[in-house]
């Protein structure tokens, strides 16, 4: 993709990244740490974080196509490289909120379970082991930290990009107004 209505595909793309990965890293941590808010969001979020996925590399393509196409300057080729880092940290919450919901649908699955053979039932192991609070401690931390780095990631590329496209591009006092504005 390499134009969106006359504007470059780069610009309009990332809005959506930058918005959209740091909403799915709080719904991950959410998700891991509320058992009210997991029972309604794991789903969801593991399929905004999926296609924040395969976002990241047509946002980036995109900016790739538009790099070609501008002065090349440090700060360019500086938000160039840390653009390129974005799908690392988009991986993680997606795994992670995969796992969550994973993890919600087997817990959901032995309740019905258990309802449907009596309390005398013995309990299945399950992947995740839903109800073992050390699994829950452990994707919590990890979920704290995946999103820590998706927003350090996001506020890294997004600021370097200001500077690549802002810096000595306005001037400090204001511009002279045309008569009747």
């Amino acid at each position: 993709m390499t134009t969106v209505n006359g504007l470059p595909a780069h610009i309009l793309l990332v809005h959506a990244i930058v918005v959209l990965l740091p909403l799915a890293a709080l719904l991950l941590v959410l998700s891991a740490l509320w058992p009210a808010a997991r029972s309604k969001l794991a789903a969801p979020n593991a399929i905004l974080s999926v296609l924040i996925v395969i976002l990241v590399p047509i946002t980036t393509d995109a900016g790739e196509w538009l790099e070609r196409r501008v002065a090349s300057t440090p700060l360019v080729r500086t938000h160039t490289e840390l653009g390129d880092t974005a799908l690392y940290v988009a991986i993680p919450v997606a795994v992670l909120a995969l796992l969550l919901w994973w993890r919600r649908r087997e817990n959901l699955q032995s309740q019905a379970a258990e309802t449907n053979t009596g309390a005398r039932a013995t309990r299945r192991r399950t992947f995740l082991a839903p109800a073992s609070s050390a699994v829950t401690v452990v994707l919590a931390v990890m979920a704290i930290a995946a999103a820590g780095a998706a927003f350090y990631d996001i506020y890294r590329i997004g600021d370097s990009g200001a500077q690549a496209s802002w810096q000595g591009q306005f001037s400090s006092s204001p511009a002279p107004r045309s008569p009747g504005h």
